[in-house]
């Protein structure tokens, strides 16, 4: 599963051929949350209330990159990294 971004000790991660609907996983010490790309709405999983906030953050920033991503992703094209928040 390809790293896309890494900010604040969270990490930021899309699979190859994932399953529907379109969305990331993100990682903080050892919790994982799966979120929707369009909703930003945790799917499965749970985060830190802060981190959550902060991945909301990031996410709302590059929601148009994340849906190309998962487009290249679901066509098995190498992905590109996105920059982390500031």
């Amino acid at each position: 599963m390809p790293e896309i971004c890494r900010f604040y000790g969270i990490v930021i991660k899309m699979y190859f051929a994932d399953h529907a609907p379109p969305h990331f996983h993100a990682e903080y010490a050892e919790h994982e949350a799966r979120i929707a790309i369009d909703s930003l709405a945790v799917i499965s999983g749970r985060l830190p209330a802060r981190a959550m906030g902060l991945v909301a953050e990031w996410a709302t920033l590059h929601q148009q990159d994340l849906r190309a991503l998962w487009q290249k992703a679901s066509q098995l094209e190498a992905l590109h990294r996105l920059d982390p928040l500031p």
